[in-house]
This record gives C-alpha cells, structure tokens and sequence, in this order.
C-alpha cells in the first residue's frame, strides 16, 4: 500500500501519539499536530516527524495551523481530528467567546477541515474523527443552545460534541462523499489518558485515580480504530460514513440518524464560525 501523509491532531499523547507511532511503523507520514510544545516537539523526534503547534481553544492558531500545512503538504490522505477533552464543571468560554468543550471537541475540529477542504478533496482523502460513548450516554443536541448558554454541565457538553462530531462525520460525506472524500467516526473505548485527569474535570476520579485507571484500556488499543480507519481504504475495508467501535459499525444517538439536524448543524456552525 502507497505511504500516506497523516494529520493527527492531539498527537502529544494519548490515542493521537499511539496512532502516530503505530501509522509510522506501518510506513506513513505522519505529522504531529499538539497544543504542549514540549510533549509535541518529543513525539515528532521519537518518530523523525514534522510537528505542528495550535491550541483549539484558540480559533486563530487553527487557522494559522490550516495555512501551514497547505503550504507544507502537498497531499493531505488522512486528517484525524482526534484533540479533544472534558473540561472543569465550571463553563468557561475561550477568547473566540464560544464553550469551551465545544470549541475544542467540535468547532475547531470543523474549521480545520472546512480551512484544508479544497486539498482533502484533490487527494481523495479520508476524515476520521474522535467520538465518543458519550454521544449515547449524554448528548442531546439543542439547535439554539449550541454555546451551552442556557444550560451547561462538563458531561453533557462533552457529549453533545461527540454527537455533534458524528453529525458532521455523516453531513460531510453527504457532501462530499461523491467526490471521494471519505469520512467517519469511532469511539476509542475507556482509555487510560491524561485527557479528563485535571483538578477539577468531571471524570477526574476515573482518569485521574492511579487504582482505577489500571482498569481502563491503553493508549495503544484506544488507538486501534483510528489506526485502522486512516491505513485502510473507504467502501474497501470500512463503510464511510459510519461510526465504529472495535472496527466495527456501532449503535449511535438517535439523533445522529438525522439527515435534518446534520444539515442544520452544519449551516448554523458556518454562521457561528462566519460571525467569529
């Protein structure tokens, strides 16, 4: 199989780094893509990688990211939106003025592929993005409360962006799908990362208790699927469109199957991002 250039943002640690060591191993370029410098540059060089820094909580340096690797990357094959995280029980807005969860889960991830979408097209590439279990257990996306204004808690809004992730997933190979653009969604499984282990985080008993974080999956195997989706090929190895747990089609929030709501998430997240 033909090497692939791989984006994978939040590839510092966790799933995304996993990914980025095992798609290496497979013969890939991959290219790192971290909010810690540090954590990001260490990555790159283990695996003789280029790096790219941005923060999602900042909607300029994703654009300032996008504009970096056109002008890097000739090809793009695959972008793994997999940065993302569960944040204090507190709302907190970012400097864009939009959720925090949101932003970071959701909306960055949305720009960044709208920003690189003229060159995923030319290179017939594949979409992945990291959803979660938590779009079933506590997603219920509310058109007119997208900024989580009216009512907000850390779990709900980690479960509406995963939601909202496989909503895109499916609306954007609605969209795109005919002009072989490839996309989909996976949950990664209970992972034993440092992504909900902060002071403060609503899972911060599970990710952040040494004792039970024994019990959650590694990195490696939360990685699996990801791995899977980006080295494969579209309506080859996998159905597009689709999210996946363990390789295989998964049961969603009913909401997910909406032809309606994904169309109208989609227009209303043009207008959120054209107003910012």
């Amino acid at each position: 199989m033909p090497a692939k250039t791989i984006v994978i943002t939040g590839a510092s640690d966790g799933i995304g780094a996993s990914s980025a060591r095992q798609l290496t191993d497979l013969g890939h370029q991959v290219v790192v893509v971290g909010r810690n410098p540090e954590k990001t540059k260490a990555v790159a060089a283990e695996l003789g990688a280029e790096f790219h820094l941005a923060d999602f909580a900042d909607l300029a340096q994703v654009r300032t990211l996008a504009a970096e690797l056109l002008a890097t990357y000739p090809r793009i094959d695959v972008l793994a939106n997999n940065a993302g995280g569960i944040f204090s029980p507190v709302r907190e807005t970012t400097v864009d003025g939009f959720e925090l969860t949101f932003q970071v889960n959701y909306l960055a991830p949305f720009l960044l592929t709208q920003l690189l979408l003229d060159r995923l097209l030319d290179s017939q590439a594949t979409v992945v993005n990291t959803s979660s279990l938590a779009n079933r257990l506590y997603g219920r996306v509310d058109l007119d409360d997208l900024n989580a204004e009216k009512f907000y808690s850390p779990n709900r809004a980690y479960g509406n962006a995963k939601l909202q992730q496989i909503l895109f997933t499916r609306e954007l190979q609605k969209r795109y799908g005919s002009r072989g653009l490839s996309a989909a969604a996976f949950h990664p499984g209970i992972v034993a990362t440092s992504f909900s282990s902060s002071p403060g985080a609503s899972m911060e008993g599970v990710y952040g208790n040494k004792l039970l974080s024994k019990f959650l999956a590694s990195p490696q195997k939360g990685a699996d699927t990801l791995v899977w989706l980006a080295h494969g090929n579209a309506r080859v190895d996998w159905p597009a469109g689709e999210y996946f747990t363990r390789r295989k089609v998964s049961r969603t929030n009913p909401q997910a199957k909406n032809p309606g709501l994904s169309d109208s998430l989609w227009v209303r997240t043009e207008a959120l991002l054209k107003d910012d």
